[in-house]
C-alpha cells in the first residue's frame, strides 16, 4: 500500500521547498487515520497510554510507554499490528521520486554520516535507536527474523536529506537494517528536531527482506515513532536545539495529526542522557 504525503513539515524555517505538497497532505491523511480509528472500534478497545518518568543515580531519564512487548503475553495485553501512517512528504523510498534504497550504501547501522559521493554529518545529541519486530499472528511472542526496516528522520535543524534546501546532496539520517534472530535493529543516529506542526518523530517502513527493502517493494508496514515529552524538553534545552523549545511549545502529542488518536503502541522507551546520549527502543507488531 503507496503511502500518501502529508502536510505537517512545513513552516519550520528552513524551506523545505515542497510547501505545495504540505498545504494539500492533511486531505491524504484523514483515510488513513479514519481507518485506524475504525479498526479501534470494531476491536472494541484499545490499550491505554501509561508513561512514567524516573531518574537513576546518575541523573539519567528513563521514559517509558505501555508499548506491547516480545515478552508480554497476548492473554495480558491485546496484541495489535503497529498502526498504519504516513511516510510523508520525505520518504525517499522512490514513492515521490528520489530513492535512497537503490543505493550501495544504505545498508548500515550507522546514520550519522551520509554515504557514497557525499560527506555530510549530522550533528546532534548521540541517540541510538533499536527497533524489535515481532509477529502479530502468534501474539506478538515470536521475533520476526530476517526482515529488513527503513529508517529516516529530520537532523537537528528539523532538515531532511535529499529533499531540504540546504541538504539535498546529503542523504544521512536514513538507512536499511535486517533484523536479527531477536527481530531487532539497531541504527546509530542523532535526536531528531521538532519542527512546526509535528511532534518530534522518526519514520520507518517494515518490509519483509532485505532484499525487498533494497529493491523497494513490497512494504510490510509504514508507520512513525513518537518521544516523550519530558525528554525532549531536556534535549531540546541543548545547543543546536533552540528553535525546537518554541516549536514543542505548542504541541502535544494529543492534538498531533498522526498520534492524536492513539499513540501507545508508538511511543518509545527512552533511557539515557545528554552527555552520554539516549537508546529509544519499541517493539513494532507486523
Amino acid at each position: 500500500m503507496s503511502e500518501k504525503l502529508h502536510g505537517h513539515g512545513h513552516g519550520h524555517g528552513h524551506g523545505h521547498g515542497h510547501d505545495d505538497e504540505h498545504d494539500r497532505g492533511l486531505s491524504y491523511d484523514l483515510p488513513t487515520l479514519a481507518r485506524r480509528r475504525m479498526i479501534r472500534l470494531l476491536a472494541g478497545a484499545s490499550l491505554a497510554p501509561l508513561v512514567a518518568c524516573s531518574a537513576d543515580d546518575s541523573g539519567s531519564t528513563t521514559s517509558s510507554s505501555s508499548s506491547s512487548s516480545s515478552n508480554t503475553s497476548a492473554s495480558d495485553t491485546a496484541c495489535e499490528t503497529i498502526p498504519n501512517e504516513t511516510a510523508g512528504p520525505y520518504p525517499g523510498d522512490g514513492s515521490n521520486g528520489v530513492n535512497v534504497l537503490k543505493e550501495s550504501g544504505v545498508v548500515r547501522s550507522d546514520i550519522t554520516k551520509s554515504f557514497g559521493s557525499a560527506s555530510g554529518v549530522a550533528e546532534g545529541i548521540p541517540l541510538t535507536i533499536t527497533l524489535t519486530v515481532v509477529d502479530q499472528a502468534s501474539g506478538c511472542g515470536t521475533p520476526k527474523k530476517g526482515a529488513a526496516v527503513y529508517l529516516w528522520h529530520c537532523d537537528r535543524d528539523g532538515n531532511y536529506s535529499l529533499y531540504s534546501e540546504g541538504v539535498t546532496e546529503e542523504n544521512y539520517l536514513r538507512g536499511v537494517q535486517e533484523t536479527d534472530d531477536k527481530g531487532q535493529v539497531t541504527f546509530t543516529s542523532i535526536f531528531p528536531a521538532c519542527y512546526s506542526g509535528r511532534w518530534p518523530h522518526i519514520h520507518f517502513e517494515v518490509y519483509g527482506s532485505l532484499d525487498d527493502a533494497t529493491a523497494a517493494q513490497s512494504i510490510v508496514a509504514t508507520s512513525q515513532l513518537a518521544f516523550p515529552k519530558d525528554v525532549c524538553d531536556t534535549v531540546y534545552a541543548t545547543d543546536g536545539y533552540s528553535r525546537s523549545v518554541q516549536n514543542l511549545s505548542g504541541l502535544s502529542l494529543e492534538t498531533d495529526n498522526i498520534f492524536s488518536d492513539g499513540h501507545d503502541q508508538q511511543l518509545a522507551t527512552l533511557k539515557g542522557d545528554v552527555e552520554k546520549g539516549y537508546t529509544a527502543t519499541l517493539t513494532v507488531p507486523v
